[in-house]
């Protein structure tokens, strides 16, 4: 494996000079203001699906893909504008994919067909994907000391606040104004960030790039590697993780991921540098957001579900218990932050915030159909602030171990890891709790319904939709039913619950073993 060496013609990329800089504030600004646009796009758009569907009459499948659309798209194209971003320049880059998120946004609100909708989503997630890669990469230019790790903690605060409040200004744009509103505000706050572009480069003026040419061999290969192996996360819940289907799509993704490795392995300048790979250090920080993915998204996704669906709450209430769990990822990035600042070790942080994933989703198993909220509260704000306290210190973290002109690169890697585990974690948490809550109904069902039929139930109920799930069961004591579902469903998210804490406690150990020893070092 060759370790590539930035030419020595290559223009430096840190911006150095006085932290009054003028230009450094307002592009924060914007940059931020792009990072919040995407993950707020990309959990609210949900909430627009019902309208969307009844509009454009569109049927289960296309529908799904407005927001399939959007992940896979997003997950495929991360690393390779992290890797053009050095190439070409961040700012340019990240111009680039603005422009293609606003006018794409655009044209979602325009959309008369939900195959134009899932084309313009689609682009939405190749413009997000480079707001992020190159974002991420303008602050660690911009940035040094301890500026940056206020930076990076305002990012992670910035994302968080996308995720948390995305369902509840989406759901007041569909209310008040239509489902189309929901993209046409997408496209205003991004051509404000683009009206920063120019304030953006003088802030970096030397980011010229390395000159080098795109790696299209490898892009092309990964980005086909990743449309298999995402495709095959959001279709295996439909098709059966274990039909030819899928495990084709399986397949076909490990050998064209070999391929590329191949070929990476051969490029002058490859799109991914597999010498980053080789600091531990590097890596172990990557994993670390993989782990908030099963320990926080997943819950962020569907214990809202089990609010409505085991304890019978209505979706007001619910939506205000969740804000126990969202509420430490808006304040735990910038405490970090400030600890930092005050001499605690960044890692430490990073150990801690991992602690609070694995000790807070045990304790969730507290959650029943009669616990009062009080006996669950610290174990929700513990699992958000596992999630909030490694949220942006970690982005800095890992880009501070890579030289300066593979931060582009080394951001799409880590968020590459960061968006698609959080598409494997949430599949996987809904057809393993599927596939439990099955069982369990099909063992009580009876009579009432055929095989077929019983997984039809089980799938109303594990999305929270007990009372079609008892109509369609044909109970007799339709009650007792629905108390049997809200049992049933209760005993199978205890029984995902020790999984997941499970999952966390083992990737805990494997990045508390790459992360042991060693000094930091940049990675040339």
């Amino acid at each position: 494996m060759r370790t590539q060496t930035t030419p020595s013609a290559a223009p430096p990329l840190r911006a150095e000079g006085p932290p009054g800089r003028p230009g450094r504030t307002a592009t924060l600004a914007a940059v931020l203001l792009a990072v919040f646009v995407v993950p707020m796009s990309i959990s609210g758009t949900a909430v627009a699906l019902p309208e969307i569907g009844a509009d454009t009459h569109a049927g289960l499948a296309p529908l799904q893909w407005v927001v399939n659309a959007f992940n896979v798209a997003f997950a495929c194209f991360t690393l390779v504008w992290g890797s053009v971003a050095d190439i070409v320049g961040r700012v340019k880059a990240f111009a680039a994919g603005a422009a293609v998120y606003a006018v794409a946004s655009l044209g979602g609100a325009l959309a008369t067909d939900v195959l134009w909708l899932d084309a313009t989503r689609a682009l939405d997630g190749i413009g997000g994907a480079a707001i992020f890669s190159c974002g991420a990469a303008i602050i660690a230019t911009v940035f040094d000391g301890p500026t940056r790790a206020k930076a990076f903690a305002l990012f992670g605060t910035v994302a968080g606040i996308g995720v948390a409040v995305g369902p509840t200004l989406a759901g007041a744009l569909v209310q008040g104004l239509g489902w189309r509103w929901v993209f046409a505000v997408h496209a205003v706050a991004l051509l404000l960030v683009l009206l920063a572009v120019p304030t953006i480069a003088g802030a970096v003026p030397t980011d010229g790039g390395s000159g080098a040419r795109v790696d299209v061999p490898g892009s092309a290969l990964f980005v086909l590697a990743m449309v298999l192996l995402t495709t095959a996360i959001v279709q295996g819940s439909q098709w059966g993780w274990g039909s030819a289907g899928v495990l084709g799509l399986f397949a076909g993704a490990v050998v064209v991921l070999a391929i590329f490795a191949a070929v990476e392995n051969r490029r002058e300048h490859p799109m991914l540098d597999l010498g980053v790979l080789g600091d531990r250090r590097f890596v172990g920080l990557c994993l670390v957001p993989v782990a908030a993915s099963f320990g926080f998204v997943t819950m962020l996704t569907y214990l809202p579900s089990y609010l409505a669906a085991a304890t019978g709450r209505e979706s007001g209430a619910a939506g205000l218990i969740m804000l126990l769990l969202t509420a430490p990822v808006l304040v735990c990035p910038m405490i970090a932050a400030k600890l930092v600042t005050r001499g605690v070790p960044a890692l430490t942080l990073v150990h801690v915030s991992l602690a609070c994933l694995v000790v807070g989703d045990l304790a969730l198993t507290l959650f029943s159909p009669d616990a009062v909220i009080l006996v669950v509260a610290l174990p929700m704000l513990v699992t958000g602030a596992g999630m909030g306290l490694s949220a942006g210190l970690v982005d800095g973290q890992a880009l501070a171990l890579i030289d300066p002109a593979k931060a582009g690169m080394a951001a799409g890697f880590l968020n590459t890891l960061r968006l698609g585990s959080e598409a494997i974690a949430v599949a996987v948490y809904g057809s393993v709790l599927a596939t439990v809550l099955r069982g369990r109904v099909e063992d009580g069902i009876g009579d009432h319904a055929g095989a077929a039929q019983a997984d039809r139930v089980a799938d109303l109920a594990a999305g929270g939709d007990l009372a079609r799930a008892t109509e369609l069961s044909g109970a007799v004591d339709a009650e007792g039913f629905t108390r049997f579902l809200a049992q049933s469903y209760d005993s199978a998210f205890h029984t995902v619950l020790w999984g997941l804490a499970a999952v966390c406690a083992v990737l805990c150990a494997v990045i508390a073993a790459l992360l042991r020893g060693g000094s930091p070092r940049r990675t040339a």
